[in-house]
């Protein structure tokens, strides 16, 4: 035997190296007892498929261990698993079947199931669970102090909406200076017409925050809002920017610490504009008598609409009711601010219109007036609109509007600590912009009730999300790849500093994912869920409080893209983002939530020949929200040239009302919306004009409805928007376009080259392109009533379809197509000439009715034979084509003018890029001409009617006093004097 063994080991000894390894290899390893039982549960996880959900992911067993001794077993599966949504059914399913994989001898144990380190019935979020997880809710952490800013104008309420909640929300990227190569540059691609660095903009900044505050939330965004490239800062120490005091009982001292000091040309690093200069401060009166104010009066360089800001110090006595008046085209806006959060940095108060110029019907004004009778007020700069970057980075500042810019020159403009907007040194300003946001909105919150125990301003932020989208395409051209959301748990023992759970985080993506994929697949047919992601991102690493990332769609994929550049889905997105932060946020302080109504719609105004007119509307249901319907409405006035006032709050299911009117005063009118959840977006613009006496009348109907993205070329070799071919129309003023598509190749889709498909120039970079302000009812009222010999009412074509306006009771009728057509890309659909509205135009020009018709679709838009035949009965008009004048020129001759017209896409006004050429169908002729002779107008002067069509949109002749004329002249004709 012993001889045996030693040639058994002589034999080992003398095997390669190699061979022998092996040997020791399969003599030592042991059998793993579990190997069958961990391959039964690879299996089961690598073949798990959720049918509600898109999990690109496959997932596989990370780690098996079975205590004998406590009878218990713990099956984790890889983090992956953890990207689903999870509800207790799918949970009670995958507990099922993993516990049919084990083997009798254990199927009695304990087990629990695990992914990313928590159990599934901890993903499981609290507005589905059983039993609420307490730690995941805010509780008794609550803020019940005055909100940072309050609208004291507000005519009605708010009671169950996001009132005195303050949130942080942001869109991804803007442009950075990369320092290796000492240039400005953007974060992401160049696809589709923008990157998404402007893409998420249009999302966040014309929707969602809107809406946000709307529902009376307070929101901060690290990225400069205004799409304005002007900037008017009125400070105490340049007094000749239009800073006045006036005493009363008290006068205005310096305070002791620096405040906001301005000086001329560029900041660089480390530089912070809040340290360069002084503040002032009085003590408080209890009434207006005694008062002492600031006057803050800007020197506006041009009309429009521009963000107001203000600043101020915080002391041991300032009060949280400073009381802020902004006088916009001479109407008051009353806010009250608390200074005692907030201090030293921009704190925004709204969005409003102003005339150019210096005057007091254009300023901000603050009195120290307060209910606090010891307390102190502090008055620093007032800054009016967005303006350009002005922080240098190397040699150069960006050169582009702020907005643009990402969040690390904002925060540097905004008074943000050096720590805050850098963490990286100053080497690395990719990384900078990405900590920034969060780092800005931890500071503002320090010290307040959601990040105890730390410095900062103590404004009480709750919640923080960045909106994103994504890159990644789905490669048969035509589906979407949907929506994802991120969130971060694992970090500081998954607790807050309230010590509550980071799972709250989990909860918010996933109120995020589920709203958004539902919403969005119910009102479009089909919207993937994407995954959940817990992974270790900035955005949702960083906030002290609950936060996620939404990736709202992929950039790179153009069926989502199609989605994302129609105005009307950002809205609906929009909508669905809102509600769920509603539902999420009502959830956490266990409150009750309603969902603000939607926009009032069939809006008119008819003079009732009692020097008064009758405003009415109808309401718009909400299918998907109970709790949206309207308990009230706003009836927003504007007169003359004033701007709308503050509304007038109409209570309960009143869906009219009569207003008094002064004789040959022009009034407009818009309503919205309201209920115990707040305020809906606005309705569009109707207007009166009341001329006592008078004989003849005419009404205006807006038919300009359309929302649209830019052509869609989609067919087997390209993909793309052509916006040559039309440019769309967005809602307002967007900052979201970048250039002209230029590569359509379907080939070459997923490459971000030159030929790759969507790629974009950069013609339009840094501008901002105008859209439909669904206001030009008024432009064309205040043409009209520069004659002072007719009365006016106004309505939109809505309501001609619903016959609850008569045209035959007006003498002419002055019809707004504008942009109006049906395009056959958009997802709602429009038409210039609907069915009801050729038989009203019909039935009026049949009765001898005055006719005015203008747009740039009038012609193309009626495209079949039916269709000609009726522009060439009714308005004698024979459509010729697109004017394709070579020079491009925008001067129309006509009516013994000239004048020039928006041709061209711009910011002030949107553009008729394809106007039309309409020859006259005899006895018609030709009243206005191109610049190259062809027709732009024809005018009938028949004995049955008069009737006078112009190819291009009446309201984009640029110059006012050239409306004005060319619109008496067009009386003159249509309606001429006895």
């Amino acid at each position: 035997m012993k001889k045996i063994l030693t040639i058994a080991l002589s034999l080992l000894l003398t095997l390669p190296a190699d061979m022998a390894l092996a040997a020791r290899k399969r003599v030592v390893k042991p059998i793993d007892p579990q190997k069958e039982l961990k391959d039964k549960l690879n299996r089961y996880f690598n073949g798990y498929r959720v049918s509600s959900q898109v999990l690109r992911n496959r997932s596989k067993l990370a780690e098996l261990q079975i205590n004998d001794s406590l009878r218990t077993i713990e099956v984790s599966a890889d983090t992956h698993f953890g990207e689903q949504v999870f509800t207790p059914e799918s949970v009670s399913t995958i507990y099922d079947a993993v516990r049919a994989l084990m083997p009798d001898s254990v199927a009695d144990y304990q087990l629990t199931i695990k992914t990313g380190g928590w159990s599934l019935e901890q993903l499981v979020p609290n507005r589905l669970k059983p039993a609420e997880d307490k730690t995941r809710s805010w509780g008794d952490i609550n803020y019940k102090g005055k909100p940072w800013v309050s609208k004291a104008s507000l005519p009605f309420e708010i009671e169950h909406g996001l009132q005195n909640r303050h949130l942080c929300v942001w869109a991804s990227h803007g442009r950075y200076f990369h320092i290796k190569d000492s240039t400005w540059k953007w974060q992401r691609p160049p696809l589709f017409g923008t990157r998404e660095d402007l893409f998420t903009q249009t999302i966040v900044t014309p929707y969602l925050i809107p809406m946000l505050e709307r529902a009376g939330a307070i929101v901060f965004t690290p990225r400069e809002r205004d799409w304005q490239r002007n900037e008017v800062i009125v400070d105490n120490d340049t007094p000749e920017s239009g800073y006045m005091e006036t005493r009363g009982n008290h006068r205005w001292n310096h305070c002791d610490s620096t405040g906001f000091g301005l000086h001329p040309g560029v900041y660089v690093d480390l530089e912070n504009p809040f340290e360069q200069g002084t503040s002032r401060q009085t003590s408080t009166v209890d009434g207006p008598h005694h008062q002492s104010t600031v006057v803050w009066k800007p020197n506006i360089p041009e009309a429009g609409r521009y963000a107001v800001y203000v600043s101020y110090q915080t002391l041991e006595k300032s009060i949280d009711d400073a009381h802020y008046t902004v006088w916009h085209q001479g109407v008051p806006t009353e806010f009250h601010v608390n200074q005692q959060m907030g201090a030293k940095t921009w704190v925004y108060l709204g969005s409003f219109d102003f005339d150019a110029g210096q005057s007091e019907r254009n300023c901000v004004t603050l009195s120290n007036v307060s209910k606090h009778h010891h307390g102190v007020v502090t008055a620093d700069a007032v800054r009016f609109g967005g303006g350009m970057g002005n922080i240098r980075r190397g040699y150069t500042t960006s050169g582009l509007p702020r907005c643009l810019e990402g969040s690390r020159y904002y925060a540097q403009w905004a008074g943000m600590p050096y720590e805050v907007y850098s963490t990286k040194n100053g080497e690395d300003d990719y990384g900078d912009d990405i900590n920034a946001r969060s780092y800005m909105a931890n500071f503002l919150a320090g010290g307040s009730v959601y990040i105890p125990d730390t410095t900062g301003l103590k404004v009480p932020l709750e919640l923080s999300l960045a909106v994103h989208s994504d890159a990644g395409f789905t490669r048969d051209g035509r589906s979407h790849t949907g929506t994802l959301s991120i969130c971060t748990t694992y970090l500081n023992d998954s607790i807050f500093r309230t010590g509550r759970s980071r799972l709250a985080s989990r909860d918010f993506a996933d109120e995020l994912l589920t709203s958004v994929s539902s919403d969005m697949a119910r009102l479009y047919g089909s919207w993937p869920t994407r995954e959940i992601y817990d992974r270790n991102y900035s955005e949702s690493r960083c906030p002290g409080v609950p936060s996620a990332i939404l990736e709202t769609m992929s950039h790179q994929n153009f069926w989502d893209m199609r989605y994302g550049q129609d105005p009307n889905f950002r809205f609906d997105f929009a909508r669905s983002v809102y509600k769920a932060i509603l539902r999420y946020v009502s959830r956490m302080h266990h409150t009750k939530y309603v969902v603000t109504p939607l926009a009032p719609n069939r809006l008119r105004v008819e003079l009732t020949g009692k020097g008064s007119a009758k405003l009415s509307w109808h309401p718009v249901k909400d299918p998907d929200e109970a709790t949206a319907e309207p308990t009230g409405y706003i009836v927003y006035t504007a007169i003359g040239k004033n701007g709308f006032d503050n509304g007038q709050y109409v209570k309960g299911k009143n869906t009219s009302i009569t207003i008094d009117l002064e004789p040959q005063q022009l009034y407009s009118f818009y309503v919205t919306a309201v209920n115990e959840g707040g305020e809906s977006f606005p309705s569009e613009t109707v207007s009166a004009y009341d001329v006592p006496g008078s004989q003849k009348s005419v009404l205006i109907v807006n038919g300009f409805h359309r929302l649209a993205s830019p052509a869609v070329r989609n067919n087997a070799a390209e993909q793309g928007f052509d916006m040559e071919m039309d440019p769309g129309v967005t809602y307002g003023r967007t900052a979201g376009w970048l250039g002209y598509q230029t590569s359509f190749d379907k080939t070459q889709m997923g490459r971000e080259t030159r030929t790759g498909l969507g790629y974009t120039n950069d013609s339009l970079m840094g501008q901002f392109i105008a859209g439909n302000d669904f206001n030009y009812i008024r432009t064309h009222a205040e043409a009209i009533a520069s004659a002072q010999r007719l009365s006016i009412s106004s309505c939109s074509a809505e309501c001609l379809n619903t016959n609850e306006v008569r045209p035959t009771e007006y003498q002419m009728m002055d019809l707004i197509l504008g942009l109006e057509k049906n395009d056959g890309w958009s997802l709602r659909q429009y038409q210039a000439f609907p069915p009801m509205l050729r038989q009203h135009l019909q039935l009026f020009t049949k009765r001898g009715g005055a006719l005015l018709v203008s747009g740039s679709y009038i012609g193309s838009d009626m495209a079949a034979p039916a269709e000609r035949r009726y522009l060439e009965d009714i308005l004698k008009v024979s459509y010729e084509g697109i004017n394709c004048d070579s020079l491009q020129r925008d001067s129309i001759q006509g009516l013994g003018t000239t004048f020039d017209f928006y041709r061209h896409l711009n910011e002030t006004h949107y553009a008729a890029t394809h106007p039309e050429i309409l020859q006259p169908v005899a006895p018609a002729f030709t009243a206005m001409a191109y610049a190259d002779s062809y027709s732009a107008c024809v005018a009938y002067d028949g004995k049955d009617y008069k009737a006078m069509t112009i190819g291009f949109p009446f309201e984009c002749i640029k110059d006012e006093q050239k409306r004005l004329s060319l619109m008496r002249g067009i009386l003159r004709f249509l309606l001429p004097t006895q």
